[in-house]
């Protein structure tokens, strides 16, 4: 098995540096990758206390450093120890320069700065937190998007995922015996998604539900048959008020999330509004 040291560096936070990485090794198998993360270098002190790491342990740098003497100095010592090194958002970066007619900023976190995107993302995800799992019915009207589905088809982390993108979220489970508010029927501004997913999986992940909560797996809950029934009636509710639909059965929650976005892209772009007050099933 191939083992490898990757270090990842960064002057700011880092974060955009790790989900590259965590991207780009996805698509590798059999293979041992010991991560050093060295976030926030910002001084050649830092620097060179990372770069006695770097000897001990040689591997592949990967390096989102925009400060231009930390780099050059980085840069410098990686060639000197023979290790290979990768600026991770540079052909991003000369792409839209090259576009856009300007130089990039050199200023390291500045993705980071707390503009009124920042606050309005805060706002979205404290909406969606207050929204989750049917709760606050009364002000839906003010979200952007409204997941409905049954038990177990991940309304909430698909929820508090696109609230990190800046989309206020309320989800709802659908339960037979016990019909959602009207007001769900009469949303004029958002986007209303039904989430389904196959019965047999459904089945399997409630088990493992049941099971991390040393509970039986012996219950309607996960009895196929009524299973089959729920999956069924939420499909009928979508049908009749003619929501889109995601099968989450094969979907990541990023997967699912970026689903979604796509149908809300589409309506924003159509600019048609939604549906008003379909009728109930």
């Amino acid at each position: 098995m191939a083992r490898l040291h990757l270090h990842l560096l960064s002057d700011s936070t880092g974060e955009t540096l790790e989900m590259l990485a965590k991207a780009a090794l996805a698509q590798f198998d059999d293979s041992e990758v010991v991560r050093h993360f060295w976030p926030m270098v910002r001084s050649r002190n830092h620097l060179d206390r990372v770069l006695e790491e770097f000897k001990a342990n040689p591997g592949l740098v990967l390096h989102t450093v925009v400060n231009e003497s930390i780099r050059e100095r980085l840069e410098e010592r990686c060639r000197t120890l023979g290790l290979p090194h990768v600026a991770a958002l540079d052909a991003v970066t000369l792409a839209l320069e090259e576009r856009l007619g300007q130089e990039a900023h050199g200023r390291p976190g500045r993705q980071h700065v707390m503009d009124q995107a920042y606050f309005d993302r805060v706002d979205a995800i404290q909406f969606t937190i207050a929204h989750d799992d049917g709760v606050g019915w009364e002000n839906w009207e003010e979200a952007d998007i409204v997941l409905a589905g049954v038990s177990r088809t991940s309304k909430t982390p698909t929820s508090i995922y696109l609230a990190n993108r800046g989309f206020k979220v309320a989800n709802i489970p659908l339960v037979v015996e016990s019909p959602p508010p009207p007001s769900l029927y009469k949303l004029g501004s958002p986007m209303v998604v039904g989430l389904t997913t196959a019965p047999e999986r459904l089945v399997q992940i409630r088990r493992n539900r049941l099971l991390s909560l040393n509970e039986t797996t012996e219950s309607a809950y996960v009895d196929d048959e009524r299973v089959r029934k729920e999956v069924a009636f939420a499909r009928r509710m979508y049908a009749d008020n003619g929501w889109p639909v995601i099968d989450v059965t094969r979907r990541s929650i990023e997967e699912t999330a970026a689903a979604v976005i796509r149908l809300y892209q589409e309506r924003e772009k159509r600019d048609i509004p939604p549906r008003v007050g379909p009728k109930p099933i």
